[in-house]
Formats: structure tokens, sequence, C-alpha cells
């Protein structure tokens, strides 16, 4: 199920998980206070209470907060534990859409399950090339001419949902990871507050 269709007077409720310093987030906040949008960051979450990216909320006067791992010895009951306490401050805040940006964590088809439709994510390749944790090493490894970032419905695979846009990159000869890393960024931060434009006005469909 697809978010509702919205609009600058009634504005989708988003929520922003992030994991560091949130580049991705100050991005998207600049754009929504650059002119009314029909989305609206009302929540800012990290999977750890010493994440940057809380302060850009916080500045805003946004809800934020980290929720750490509670303190569970089984990983499986631990992880399951976590994302019961990110689903109890979506559903607190009557978050309408959840923004996946520079989120670490994998969730779990429990979760995804809940927010289906609803759970955006962004990507630092063109997928389905070099899915995973490490798509700029892995496009360097495979000698990629050209690379990018794919925004995408989550399902319950990895970075496996359905695509919803992509821009390329131009990989350099001389490319660093890092190199790469911030070429991308730079297209991602244009980008995805595009793509939740057209997302937030029924611009989709599944």
């Amino acid at each position: 199920m697809l978010p509702r269709v919205a609009s600058s007077d009634e504005p989708l409720r988003l929520a922003v998980l992030i994991s560091g310093g949130g580049s991705g987030l100050t991005a998207l906040l600049r754009y929504q206070e650059a002119e009314p949008r029909a989305h609206q960051t009302v929540l800012v979450l990290a999977d750890s209470t010493d994440a940057g990216g809380l302060d850009h909320g916080l500045e805003r006067g946004i809800q934020s907060a980290g929720i750490p791992l509670p303190d569970i010895a089984d990983r499986v009951e631990r992880r399951l534990a976590h994302e019961e306490l990110v689903h109890g401050a979506l559903l607190a805040a009557e978050v309408e859409l959840v923004v996946l940006s520079g989120y670490m964590r994998i969730l779990t088809p429990n979760f995804v399950r809940r927010w289906k439709g609803r759970l955006v994510n962004i990507h630092p390749s063109l997928l389905p090339k070099y899915p995973g944790a490490h798509a700029h090493r892995d496009a360097l490894a495979d000698g990629a001419t050209v690379s990018g970032c794919t925004i995408h419905l989550v399902d319950e695979g990895v970075d496996s949902g359905l695509i919803l846009a992509q821009s390329e990159v131009e990989v350099k000869p001389n490319d660093s990871v890092s190199d790469l890393q911030e070429r991308i960024k730079k297209v991602e931060h244009v980008l995805y507050p595009e793509v939740l434009d057209r997302l937030a006005v029924g611009g989709f469909s599944v």
C-alpha cells in the first residue's frame, strides 16, 4: 500500500532513519524549508544516541532520538525488540512514510511487512548492480565506468524492491572509494527529495 496522496496544505508525515552524520537528511530538510512541499519531516530516528545527524533535526525543532539496540543476549530477539521500539516511535508520531537515509541496519521481513509501500531507501549504485553495504568498493573492483544511485521501495530482500528512480554518475579512472562516494552523494541529495515529491502526490503506481 502506497502512502496517501498529499499536498502542501496537508503534507505527508515523514520519518527519516539515519545511522551517521545525516548529510542526506540535511539536504532533505533544506529542500523542505525552501518552499511548501507535499511532505514534511516530523521525526528523525537513529540506531544510536550519538549519531551526529540527530542534531540536524533537533536544531529545527523536529522530534529526534536515538534508539539503540536493547541489551538482549539473543541476536534475533535483540533485533526484533529494537524494531518494535522503532515501530512504536513511528506510530506515536503518526508517520505516513519512512525514509531510509544512510540507515545501516537491514530491516527484518517482520518490520518491512508492516510498512511495505511506505518504506523507501536510497542505495549508492545502479541496482541491481552492486547491492549490499560496499557498493562503491564493488563498482571500482568491477572496473565500472558508470555508477550512481537508486531510490527504491523496500521489500523483504536486500536492495531488491521496486525501483522508483536512478541517476548515473561517471566513475573516473583514478577514483578512490571516497571520491566516488562524495560524487554520488551530491546526486543523491538532489534526486531523493524530488522522488519524495512525486511519491507524496501519487506519482507512482505499484
